[in-house]
C-alpha cells in the first residue's frame, strides 16, 4: 500500500512573514519543492481567517478570487500571483463533508486572505498549485475541526492531494510586542525575551504534537491543549488553533500511529508569537528535489 501524504501544521505569523526572509520561510519552499517531486497535483487548506456562522462549514468555489490586501508588504510581494482555484475538488470535498454529516456548501464569492496565499506564494512561487480553501466553523469546537480532517483523511491515500494547515502555535495579536514593527518595520526584533506563557505553551504543542504517538492519542492530546493553563495567554482568540485541530483529524486515525513528527522550522515574532512549522507523516521514499 502506498504511504498516507503527510500532512502540514504551517504557523503563518504576521503578514510580514511574506515580505521578509526566515527560516519559516525556508522550510515552507522546501515542503513545496518536495511535494512537486512527490506528483503532488491538488492541495487542500483550511486556514485561520475564514469561518462559517452557525453549524455551516463552506468550501471556497470563486473561479476567480481577489487577495485581500496585505498591511506591511510590498503588493509587488503578491499582486501578480495568479491564484488557481480547484473547483473540482472544493465539490469534492463539499461531498465528503456532507457525507459525514456536516451542514456544508459551497461559497462562490470568498476571496482569498493572506492566512493561506502567503504560504501558497512561499511553497509554490513558480506557480499555484489547483488549491481548495476549507471554512472553519465560527463555533470554534476543536473536536468539530478534528472530525472535519477525519473525514477528509481518505483522500491521503490517492498520492497526488497535500493538505496544510495554517495558523498558528502562539498567536495571540493582544500580547505582542508591536513597537519594532511599526517603527523600524522588523517584527523579529525582540528587546526582551519572549514571556513564560508564550514559551510554555509552544512546549505544550510541541510535545502533543512528537510525543503523543500518533494516531487517536494525537487527537486527544491536541484537542486538549485549548483546555491547558496557558492556552488562553497564548491564543486570545481561537481561530489560529483551528488548523491544528483540523490536522489532528487528518493524522489521528489508529493507521497513524508512530508517524513521524519533524519541527521543521520556527521564527518568533513580535517577541510572543511563535511560528513553529510542522510536518506529520512523510513522503516514504526519496525523490531528487530541485535546488
Amino acid at each position: 500500500m502506498a504511504p498516507l501524504t503527510p500532512v502540514h501544521f504551517f504557523s503563518h505569523g504576521s503578514t510580514m512573514m511574506l515580505g521578509e526572509e526566515s527560516k519559516s520561510a525556508d522550510y515552507w519552499k522546501k515542503c513545496g519543492d518536495e511535494a512537486l517531486a512527490h506528483g503532488i497535483e491538488h492541495i487542500v487548506m483550511m486556514g485561520a481567517h475564514w469561518a462559517s456562522l452557525g453549524d455551516e462549514i463552506q468550501v471556497a468555489t470563486n473561479p476567480k478570487p481577489a487577495k485581500s490586501p496585505v498591511a506591511y508588504v510590498h503588493p509587488s510581494k503578491y499582486t501578480s500571483y495568479e491564484l488557481v482555484p480547484d473547483l473540482p475538488m472544493a465539490q469534492r470535498v463539499v461531498h465528503m463533508l456532507q457525507a459525514a454529516g456536516f451542514n456544508a456548501s459551497e461559497n462562490s464569492t470568498f476571496d482569498w486572505i493572506h492566512d493561506t496565499y502567503l504560504i501558497l506564494i512561499r511553497m509554490f512561487p513558480e506557480k499555484c498549485p489547483p488549491t481548495t480553501i476549507v471554512s472553519m466553523n465560527a463555533r470554534y469546537d476543536p473536536h468539530y475541526h478534528m472530525k472535519v480532517g477525519s473525514a477528509l483523511r481518505d483522500l491521503r491515500k490517492e498520492g497526488n492531494i497535500l493538505f496544510v494547515g495554517t495558523g498558528g502555535a502562539v498567536h495571540n495579536l493582544y500580547r505582542n510586542k508591536w513597537a519594532p514593527m511599526l517603527q523600524y518595520r522588523d517584527t523579529f526584533a525582540m528587546l526582551t525575551p519572549p514571556e513564560a506563557w508564550a514559551l510554555e505553551f509552544r512546549q505544550e504543542v510541541q510535545d502533543a504534537l512528537t510525543k503523543s504517538g500518533g494516531g487517536p492519542a494525537l487527537r486527544r492530546a491536541v484537542t486538549m491543549l485549548m483546555k491547558m493553563p496557558m492556552y488562553r495567554e497564548a491564543h486570545g482568540t481561537d481561530d489560529h488553533f483551528m488548523a491544528a485541530q483540523f490536522v489532528a483529524g487528518l493524522c489521528g486515525d489508529w493507521e497513524d500511529e508512530g508517524q513521524k513528527v519533524e519541527l521543521g522550522a520556527e521564527d518568533w515574532e513580535l517577541t510572543n508569537m511563535c511560528n513553529s512549522q510542522y510536518t506529520l507523516g512523510d513522503w516514504g521514499k526519496e525523490v531528487a528535489v530541485k535546488a
